[in-house]
């Protein structure tokens, strides 16, 4: 399909609700035709996140059999009125007709953390960098014993996840054992974004960074890339965030970090195959069809798939939100 034309594209955003918690799913299905979203509405996946998840579409512009193809999949129409889109937070409460909050009002940069919440976050950021340099499990068993939450919550997934083991788990070593260093590493940046006391954007921004890490290895699969490629393009997602989270410069956050000159310049610059990547998700959250339509015309990667692929991305960022409201730390 030309990237000149218009292409079916699903838009999705995750709301708050008026306590800044993920509440909702917003999807954008028109201007299009009916026919160009039903194969995607009445797919297993897509019903299956709209039965875990609210999804909401807006009343307007919906012709009808598509309208109907969204309730029997379990997805609910709303009014614009239920749904205020703001850039920063108001002083002023909200009015009483909004029960969403949309917008990027979480994205904005933090103060640099302070105290126990700096020295977790760097203590976290280092053991990223020592699982990433693939580093002898005793120098990473040093760094988890200084930081008495990262322990515990590292101990209660893998006990949380079986494993077929018959016995609890009770140490650092037989934990980094079990679970693998690419699954190690993955937890470590996703408790970098769990939330956080005080900042009542943190829920949020966990949403964007694990849908954004999970899509762009979705897409880094159907592109063809190989395991390493797919890891990267996680990765990527994952550390793209990263000077949000810290306030400061992104340049500035990755310096420590042992990371590679592509991992890095797709980073800062948006090089190579998963710069390209992160920049197709980046303005899949913006919206931004015309651009979208022409990086999948670049990776020959049909709307459908994408579409797909989308919600998948949020299905399991559900998960991630899950997991981390039960092992939040402050």
């Amino acid at each position: 399909m030309s990237a000149l034309n218009p292409v079916p594209l699903l838009s999705v955003e995750v709301l708050a609700d008026r306590n800044r918690t993920p509440a909702a799913l917003l999807l954008d299905l028109s201007p299009y035709s009916t026919e160009a979203f039903t194969p995607l509405v009445q797919a297993e996946d897509f019903r299956a996140l709209a039965s875990r998840f609210p999804c909401l579409v807006p009343a307007a512009r919906l012709e009808p059999t598509l309208e109907q193809a969204l309730l029997d999949a379990g997805c609910r129409i709303v009014p614009d009125a239920s749904i205020v889109r703001l850039a920063a937070l108001p002083e002023e409460a909200l009015p009483s007709e909004v029960e969403w909050i949309a917008g990027p009002w979480y994205m904005a940069p933090r103060a640099k953390p302070a105290g126990s919440q700096a020295a977790s976050r760097a203590l976290a950021l280092q053991l990223v960098q020592l699982v990433s340099a693939d580093a002898d499990t005793h120098e990473i068993e040093a760094v988890l014993r200084r930081d008495p939450a990262l322990s515990y919550h590292l101990l209660r997934l893998v006990n949380s996840l079986g494993m077929g083991m018959s016995r609890q788990v009770t140490s650092f070593s037989q934990a980094i054992l079990i679970l693998g260093r690419a699954q190690l590493r993955r937890w470590l940046n996703l408790m970098l974004f769990s939330a956080r006391s005080g900042d009542e954007g943190s829920a949020m921004l966990l949403t964007r960074v694990a849908s954004r890490a999970r899509l762009m290895e979705l897409l880094a699969k159907a592109s063809g890339l190989d395991k390493p490629g797919q890891e990267s393009a996680f990765m990527a997602g994952m550390f793209s965030l990263l000077g949000i989270l810290f306030g400061m410069p992104l340049e500035e956050v990755l310096r420590p970090l042992k990371i590679s000159e592509s991992l890095q310049s797709a980073l800062l610059h948006r090089d190579g195959e998963v710069g390209r990547l992160l920049a197709l998700v980046e303005s899949a959250e913006q919206a931004e069809h015309a651009v979208i339509a022409s990086y999948l015309h670049a990776l020959s990667l049909p709307a459908a798939e994408f579409n797909l692929l989308t919600v998948q991305a949020h299905a399991w960022m559900l998960d991630v939100v899950r997991e981390s409201a039960g092992g939040t730390h402050a």
